[in-house]
């Protein structure tokens, strides 16, 4: 079984996912310790280390990095399944009131709101933003064969998808720049946005890790997996084609932005451990859409009664509220939509809107 590298030292834990028809389990954490330098120079593996602080100790400390000695990860260290189901977390919730238009943005899992709001926590959030997301951007390290743009970050837009355990999947082309340069170095960044962006103001993450190609006998469960949220004619056409799965099998970082001045960096095993909410996994945008369809005309007059919105429309979704795109002219904000209780299902969330909007 693969782990996940967080520079914390050793953990055995496991968390088990239940799949759909299935009882295949997340990939159990396994860590390796990075040496810890000592305010008297040595490491506190107990090796000694350059004294001095002279350009020669520089190099002699970077060819020892981590980064320095890259490898591929061998077949027997890559996991053997895939997940494809969640369970979502059941806390009791209170009832939440909407922000109101032109105060401050808010969007799913802003940290200075979360209890005020009753939002998922940062990193339930993060999850729920992974799942419904369809597109992020790529960001890899141009390879040699490029000559002078080598080791340039190259940036690109994917479509991707997640197994169970939050863990990107990407359907790449053999031909395909960032393809390439993701089999000759792993490292990477993803950055994940929120559905509907509009502006800084809106909730996106950036998730660091090494994405590797899985072995030729996963690919057939990757598709699944892929096809499951990329769900739409062209894809299917495409993916059966001359294209490969990866997967970014280690996170070492996640960067969340709920909006101006509310950012926090995600523990990786809390992201790991965490759970999306049910309503999130179970085609949110099918959700969305007929939340739209149902509540557009009466959404604009809950959210502004003395005049007229040119737009108001569901973006996102959690088990407490949604976010609601809201436009005036060129102006866009993002208001927060509280539920009563929380929600598992479209039924569920269609009698929560309905409940919100009958109190105006």
């Amino acid at each position: 079984m693969l782990g996940f590298d967080t520079g914390k030292g050793l953990a055995g834990s496991s968390r088990g996912v239940p799949l759909r028809h299935t009882s295949r389990h997340v990939p159990a954490p396994v860590h390796v310790a990075q040496p810890r330098r000592t305010s008297s120079g040595s490491s506190s593996n107990g090796t000694a280390s350059t004294s001095g602080g002279g350009q020669d100790g520089e190099m002699q400390q970077a060819a020892a990095s981590p980064a320095a000695k890259q490898r591929p990860l061998a077949n027997a260290e890559l996991p053997s399944s895939l997940n494809l189901a969640f369970e979502s977390l059941e806390k009791t919730s209170k009832a939440v009131k909407t922000t109101g238009l032109r105060r401050a943005p808010l969007s799913g899992g802003v940290k200075n709101a979360t209890q005020r709001f009753d939002l998922p926590s940062p990193c339930v959030a993060v999850r729920n933003l992974v799942e419904q997301a369809q597109f992020a951007h790529l960001c890899t390290l141009m390879s040699h064969m490029h000559h002078r743009r080598a080791g340039y970050p190259f940036g690109t837009l994917v479509d991707f998808a997640s197994d169970g355990g939050g863990l990107p999947i990407f359907c790449l082309s053999p031909l395909a720049i960032h393809a390439r340069n993701l089999i000759e170095d792993p490292r990477c960044s993803l950055v994940v946005q929120m559905p509907g962006w509009t502006g800084l103001a809106n909730a996106r993450v950036t998730i660091f890790g090494d994405v590797y190609q899985l072995p030729a006998d996963m690919q057939d469960a990757a598709r699944e997996v892929f096809l499951a949220k990329q769900t739409n004619e062209r894809s299917e056409k495409w993916v059966l084609g001359n294209f490969m799965f990866f997967r970014m099998h280690r996170i070492t970082d996640i960067y969340f932005v709920g909006g101006f001045g509310t950012v926090q960096w995600i523990d990786v095993d809390e992201y790991l451990g965490s759970t999306p909410d049910a309503i999130a996994t179970n085609q949110p945008y099918r959700t969305l859409q007929v939340l739209n369809e149902t509540f557009s005309q009466d959404l604009k007059q809950y959210l502004s009664p003395h005049f007229s919105l040119d737009d108001a429309s569901f973006i996102s979704i959690d088990a407490t509220g949604a976010d609601v795109r809201v436009r005036l002219g060129s102006e866009f904000n993002v208001e927060r939509l509280g539920f009563a209780d929380k929600v598992h299902s479209l039924d569920e969330a269609i009698a929560a809107v309905k409940g919100v909007l009958q109190e105006c």
